[in-house]
């Protein structure tokens, strides 16, 4: 069972250095990373899937604790916000924000694991997003045997966009731009550059997207119609609203029955489009066939 990602947001260090102690006990939760400013949490947001909050009322900077429960009031999958006050004076807007708990710091005996008991009990109802798998390493990721294949059904309206977008990226992948081609990816803190070439397709997944790789899948936080825009001029084409695929990666496309085609690549996912006869002809004139 995965743990609730949990964010510590308090200007003293001291605070932060005993929350840390006294959650390291508990089972579900897993304190990954500290901040001081509001912005500096949300940056952290964007690059780990926080399921818990900690955050202090008073915080230094642009913005104080309630003003950042008033910027994550819309995000979907938002975490569990557990204010830390010396005072009971904001504890009334905290709960009209949504607060999972409001504790006066230093808290009473006891105090805390009533918290943990709403944590549990919001952990429970939260939707994480879910972590990206780490493949085991392939000499040759084409000839592995754990294959999976995506089945995209295609109206006529998406296989009329599917050709023109095919068509596109085979044209604007002979002049492409001189931009740095890798896509920066945040994980765990880090910043991983990915170059273009090894990406093989991505995938969209609600507010965020998986990008995967031969071996590999990372979890980013940028929406498909983003990385659509900006890798159209490197040879992607989207395929399906889920997906957007590196043309330079397929190295087949294999006839199937029904009128199906699917798209082999270099990596372990084979992607199946249904395309209709009379478009079977553009499709191969497009591909020189």
């Amino acid at each position: 069972m995965p743990k609730l990602k949990t964010l510590l947001i308090h200007p003293d260090a001291q605070v932060r250095a005993e929350l840390r102690s006294q959650l390291a006990e508990v089972p579900f939760l897993q304190v990954v990373g500290e901040a001081v400013e509001a912005f500096e949490a949300l940056e952290l947001l964007d690059a780990i899937p926080y399921g818990a909050f900690f955050l202090g009322t008073d915080l230094p900077g642009r913005a104080d604790g309630i003003e950042l429960a008033q910027m994550l009031a819309g995000r979907k999958n938002r975490p569990a916000l557990i204010f830390i006050s010396e005072s009971e004076q904001q504890a009334y807007a905290a709960f009209e924000l949504g607060a999972t708990d409001y504790l006066l710091w230093p808290p009473a005996s006891g105090r805390l694991a009533r918290t943990i008991d709403r944590l549990s009990d919001f952990k429970t109802k939260y939707r994480e997003v879910p972590e990206p798998e780490h493949w085991e390493d392939s000499p040759d990721a084409s000839n592995a045997t754990d294959e999976a294949t995506v089945q995209l059904p295609l109206g006529e309206d998406e296989q009329d966009h599917f050709l023109a977008a095919l068509r596109q990226a085979w044209d604007e992948s002979q002049n492409r731009g001189p931009e740095l081609e890798k896509l920066a990816v945040n994980q765990d803190g880090r910043v991983i550059l990915i170059p273009y070439s090894q990406i093989i397709f991505i995938e969209a997944y609600e507010d965020y997207s998986y990008v995967h790789t031969a071996n590999q899948k990372f979890l980013t936080n940028y929406r498909l119609k983003h990385l659509e825009d900006r890798l159209k001029a490197f040879g992607f084409f989207r395929v399906h609203r889920k997906y957007l695929v590196n043309l330079d990666t397929v190295t087949e496309i294999a006839s199937m029955p029904g009128s199906n085609f699917m798209l082999r690549t270099t990596g372990r996912t084979r992607i199946e489009l249904p395309i209709s006869r009379r478009r079977i002809a553009e499709l191969k004139q497009i591909l020189g066939l």
